[in-house]
C-alpha cells in the first residue's frame, strides 16, 4: 500500500456542510470512501487557516488516489490536493538509484558542476 496526504479545502458550502454533520460525520465519510478503495484512513485532523483539514490514508496505488481525487473534487464542496508519502526506507531506495539527468538549457556534453 501506498501513503497519502490529502489537503483539504472545504468551500462556504462545504463547511456549511460539514457544521450541520458535525466533522465525525465527515471522518466516517472519508472511512468509507478509502476503504471503499481497499485502503485505509490512518488519520483526520481539522485545521485552521488556508486549509482546513489533513487527511493521512493508504491506498493500494496511484489510481485508487487519482480515483478518490476527482471524486472529492467534483463534488465542487471540497478541494483536495494529494501528496505521495514515501517513507525513510523508500527514500534509501531513491537514493540509490543512478538517474542520467541533464538540465534545462545544459548542452548534452556538458557537465552540472563549473569547472571555474
Amino acid at each position: 500500500m501506498a501513503k497519502y496526504l490529502l489537503v483539504s479545502s472545504y468551500t462556504p458550502e462545504g463547511i456549511e456542510g460539514v457544521r450541520s454533520k458535525g466533522g465525525s460525520a465527515r471522518v466516517e465519510a472519508a472511512r468509507e470512501a478509502v476503504s471503499g478503495l481497499g485502503g485505509s484512513l490512518e488519520c483526520f485532523y481539522f485545521a485552521f487557516g488556508e486549509d482546513d483539514a489533513y487527511l493521512v490514508v493508504d491506498l493500494p496505488d496511484n489510481a485508487s488516489a487519482a480515483a478518490l481525487g476527482v471524486a472529492v473534487c467534483s463534488s465542487g464542496l471540497v478541494d483536495v490536493r494529494t501528496i505521495v508519502l514515501l517513507t525513510p526506507e523508500e527514500m534509501d531506495q531513491a537514493l540509490k538509484k543512478k538517474v542520467s539527468y541533464r538540465p534545462p538549457g545544459a548542452a548534452a556534453s556538458r557537465s552540472r558542476r563549473s569547472t571555474k
